[in-house]
């Protein structure tokens, strides 16, 4: 984590304190998703080190965009058995980003759930924190009306040719 201005540095602590309040102990996992593959990591890299200043031990991993049966198999399993590397403490706490992390065939995987979005995109349904990182010295918490949102909002097809809603236009 590079040097963080206090505005993003007040927002993660923000978020961390509400994960750490709500999943306080044991082997938690966190999905970052976003639009964008590098405002997901980064979001994500800044979240695990804000958690690792808290004392919470904290691995990242980045899975791009990977089926369900792959994330489970490389990352979630072995993270669970305490196998995956860096992540043998049993309070550990797993940052992934990557794409489809939030759809509904492995939303129950995860203990908390961050969608990352800029400018005009939508936020996602089933994210326990919607984070406008617009201007990324500066994010700020989105809230919207999330009973206005076609429940495919933020679903991210395996098959591209099939239509995503991503935009608010």
């Amino acid at each position: 984590m590079g040097e963080l201005s206090e505005a993003r540095r007040d927002l993660l602590e923000s978020v961390a304190e509400e994960f750490l309040h709500n999943s306080w102990a044991g082997r938690r996992l966190v999905a970052v998703e976003a639009t964008t593959e590098e405002d997901a990591a980064r979001f994500a890299d800044d979240l695990a080190a804000v958690l690792v200043a808290r004392g919470q031990p904290a691995v990242r991993r980045s899975v791009g965009d990977v089926d369900e049966a792959t994330l489970r198999r490389d990352t979630i399993e072995p993270f669970r058995d305490g196998t995956l590397a860096g992540a043998q403490d049993d309070e550990t706490i797993l940052v992934v980003d990557g794409r489809r992390l939030l759809n509904r065939s492995v939303r129950g995987i995860w203990h908390f759930a961050i969608w990352t979005l800029r400018d005009d995109e939508l936020p996602h349904g089933t994210a326990d924190v919607n984070v406008d990182v617009s201007d990324e010295s500066a994010p700020t918490r989105y809230f919207y009306d999330l009973c206005k949102l076609p429940p495919s909002v933020g679903e991210r097809r395996a098959d591209p040719s099939m239509p995503v809603v991503e935009s608010r236009a």
